[in-house]
């Protein structure tokens, strides 16, 4: 099998079928298998899903009863997965017609690569500036975040959010989002896992990037081929409080793993002040 095409679904009915239908439109001359994940949605996508595979014969579905989190089950799709290479795809995503014959051909022509992306826009075919890549954060930037400084200083994550960033140019990145990420086996061996099990939910993509820069690959952007990304569609369902809940205990969790105490202790100084003004947000908006 030349690729597997890996996706974590949870309520995601409204996007799933145009997903799989794009990723089979996607291909031609390479063999291909998607493998989805189901983190126990409780809508229509365990459905949408089964109607697709009655279609199509390759793919492979996994329904979890409990939502296992987004490193978790894209970890048991890799287990089982056979391909050469395995893109781990969102379901709010939407792949070119042929775009995957060029990317798994592009990884061939570049063995140094452990890790790619494309060019991810939005429905209107422009560059999506949220989707791309990003450096690697560092505390300071992380406990602006916290604070939400950036909103009143929009400039003082420039840095960390590539500012200067030209999309039309291919070149080695720091970090890949983990909407459209497409892994070599090799590094998949060599880590044992896709996403390192200890995060929950986000930072689960960075750490992977700074795995395989640490093994000696290199992570790459092209812009040979563009998908479209919708952004966090089943996020957009859940409160702040949950999001910043999760997103800072896995930001938390990712600098107890690459830095010292003295670094990571502001996260965790931090961290219940901005759980403190997410569950006030919650509560003034739902009044």
């Amino acid at each position: 099998m030349d690729l597997s095409v890996i996706t974590v679904t949870w309520n995601a009915k409204d996007q799933i079928a145009e997903q799989i239908k794009s990723v089979f439109l996607g291909f031609k001359n390479i063999s291909l298998e998607e493998i989805i994940v189901d983190n126990g949605s409780t809508d229509e996508t365990i459905g949408k899903i089964k109607t697709e595979i009655k279609i199509k014969q390759n793919i492979r579905l996994i329904e979890n009863n409990k939502n296992l989190g987004f490193g978790a089950a894209n970890n048991q799709g890799a287990k089982i997965a056979t391909g050469k290479f395995l893109l781990f795809l969102n379901p709010d995503m939407r792949v070119e017609n042929g775009s995957l014959d060029k990317m798994v051909e592009w990884m061939r022509r570049h063995p140094e690569v452990g890790l790619a992306s494309c060019k991810l826009v939005d429905e209107n075919g422009n560059f999506n500036v949220n989707a791309k890549p990003r450096r690697f954060p560092k505390v300071w930037e992380m406990v602006a975040l916290i604070f939400k400084i950036p909103h009143l200083f929009p400039q003082i994550l420039d840095s960390y959010f590539m500012s200067d960033f030209n999309p039309e140019i291919e070149q080695e990145v720091p970090s890949v989002r983990g909407s459209f990420m497409l892994m070599r086996r090799e590094v998949y061996q060599k880590l044992s896992w896709a996403f390192d099990p200890r995060y929950y939910i986000w930072f689960e993509d960075v750490d992977t990037c700074r795995e395989v820069w640490k093994l000696g690959f290199k992570v790459v952007y092209t812009p040979i081929v563009s998908c479209v990304d919708y952004i966090g569609q089943s996020f957009k369902k859940l409160d702040t409080y949950w999001k910043q809940k999760n997103f800072t205990k896995s930001m938390l969790q990712y600098f107890q793993k690459w830095e010292p105490w003295y670094k990571w202790m502001w996260i965790a100084i931090a961290r219940p002040i901005g759980l403190a003004l997410a569950y006030l947000n919650d509560k003034f908006n739902k009044n």
